[in-house]
């Protein structure tokens, strides 16, 4: 018997890449553009981290005149004195103790009902929900001070005062939260949400299995952002807290120019108040960009 025939495999042939359209080109920055843009990116790096590299290095300079340039060099006379008259001095232990309670109380309490109200706009279909919805948004145009004396004679009136609820509770209606909330919840598909049905889950098993995992980018987006709101909220601490046992981080650094310390020590106050956010943005960074660029604007 003869061997079958075998026909030879051709090799594909290799195309060359399509040529970038005259469009594309023109966008590509040029070598020269480059170098401009890392210097101009440069400057504005360090000029934004400048300011909190003159309250680290100050802060280290207790019982000296400030002169500039010359008490911004870090390497003379450092000492830690201002740190330990913060920390043993003043009840700042305290004041960062109710800055946790509040951010992070208030960090839960906002994302878990903001989810719950963006999951409703989002996904539910009831009468008025686009009224309702806009309403509600409407609030970002009114400024916080327009409501802030109806807020304090509605707390006074039910004996907020003084009280971490008192300092929590009005917060906890966060609009811009509920729109970005909203605007990520739309974009999951619905083919997820009737599945579940189907397999006979209830609504709320659905929003803890399906949309609460789904989210954890815009979670932690939020999270990062409304912590940083009530760490560094200052006027709503200053008239809901009458005692010094209730002073925030802001409004107890704040008292500290009635008693006239030296500056080195509020400098101090203010790297301790500074260090809790910075490495809370640290941790959940990645889970930013995944959040701002999932959120979207949608018709």
């Amino acid at each position: 018997m003869t061997p079958p025939l075998t026909q030879p495999v051709s090799e594909p042939e290799s195309r060359p890449a399509p040529p970038r359209s005259r469009s594309y080109r023109a966008l590509e920055p040029s070598r020269g553009g480059i170098v401009v843009r890392w210097i101009w990116l440069s400057l504005a790096a360090i000029l934004a981290f400048f300011p909190f590299y003159a309250m680290v290095v100050l802060s280290l300079k207790p019982g000296q005149v400030v002169e500039l340039p010359g008490s911004l060099v870090p390497w003379t006379d450092i000492s830690f004195a201002s740190y330990e008259q913060v920390l043993s001095g003043q009840n700042i232990l305290g004041w960062l103790g109710n800055t946790l309670i509040y951010s992070l109380v208030s960090v839960v309490a906002v994302l878990f009902l903001s989810a719950l109200a963006g999951y409703a706009f989002a996904k539910k279909r009831f009468a008025g929900k686009e009224v309702m919805f806009w309403s509600f948004l409407a609030m970002v145009m009114v400024p916080f001070h327009v409501t802030l004396i109806p807020m304090f004679i509605l707390m006074a009136g039910i004996g907020g005062v003084d009280t971490y609820w008192g300092l929590i509770l009005p917060t906890l209606a966060n609009a811009q939260a509920v729109f970005l909330m909203r605007q990520f919840i739309q974009g999951l598909p619905d083919d997820l949400f009737e599945a579940a049905r189907i397999d006979g889950a209830g609504e709320f098993r659905i929003f803890l299995r399906i949309v609460l995992p789904l989210c954890k980018p815009i979670l932690a987006t939020l999270g990062i952002f409304v912590f940083l709101w009530h760490w560094n909220d200052f006027l709503w601490p200053l008239i809901i807290a009458k005692s010094n046992a209730m002073f925030t981080l802001t409004v107890g650094i704040s008292s500290l120019q009635q008693q006239n310390v030296p500056l080195s020590t509020m400098l101090a106050g203010s790297v301790v108040a500074l260090a809790p956010i910075f490495f809370a943005y640290l941790i959940a960074q990645r889970y930013v960009q995944e959040g701002v660029t999932g959120t979207g604007i949608k018709g």
